[in-house]
């Protein structure tokens, strides 16, 4: 299985929020599901979270349009992250 985890630095969780649950319709269509989020507790500016990817090529896609910088912009996004990271057995 292959997850995109994030992290972004944000003005306003609320905000952000907002603008990532708008996205999802778009996510969904470019094969990149929710499946967890987490806030930093010592430093709630720091958002993390995972989705499960279908198709990498169009997970990378999506991710490198301008639509997808110019809503990190709309966000309050101040920086960010992104890994493809593909999941290995662990025993």
């Amino acid at each position: 299985m292959i997850v995109l985890l994030c992290r972004n630095r944000v003005v306003d969780y609320s905000k952000w929020k907002a603008v990532l649950d708008s996205h999802a319709d778009a996510h969904r269509e470019s094969g990149l599901h929710l499946k967890e989020l987490w806030q930093d507790i010592e430093r709630p500016e720091n958002v993390f979270f995972v989705f499960e990817v279908d198709s990498l090529e169009k997970a990378r896609a999506f991710i490198n349009t301008p639509g997808a910088a110019e809503a990190g912009r709309a966000s309050g996004v101040l920086d960010g992250e992104y890994h493809f990271l593909e999941s290995r057995p662990h025993y």
